[in-house]
């Protein structure tokens, strides 16, 4: 436990910054999960649950919640996915 006022300050901080990102990250996975399940059963809302998952994915790599190269590589999967379910 710090004894210092501001350290003490960045831990309430980080701790409220820590539940927000993780409950982001929560999100993200659960439509990721959806967006799988629709795709593998071929469901008529498959591509703009995938669109919606690409915008999710973004916006997690521009605040700095995702790395950009793990959103391209899992943007990069639906789209192959995506494209292998409508063949």
């Amino acid at each position: 436990m710090p004894n210092i006022k501001s350290a003490i300050k960045r831990t309430r901080i980080i701790a409220k910054k820590t539940a927000a990102n993780k409950m982001q990250k929560s999100k993200i996975r659960t439509l990721l999960k959806k967006t799988s399940s629709a795709v593998a059963s071929s469901a008529e809302n498959a591509e703009a649950l995938v669109r919606q998952s690409q915008t999710a994915l973004d916006k997690a790599a521009a605040k700095g919640l995702m790395h950009k190269n793990n959103v391209a590589r899992q943007k990069s999967h639906l789209a192959k996915v995506l494209k292998s379910s409508a063949q």
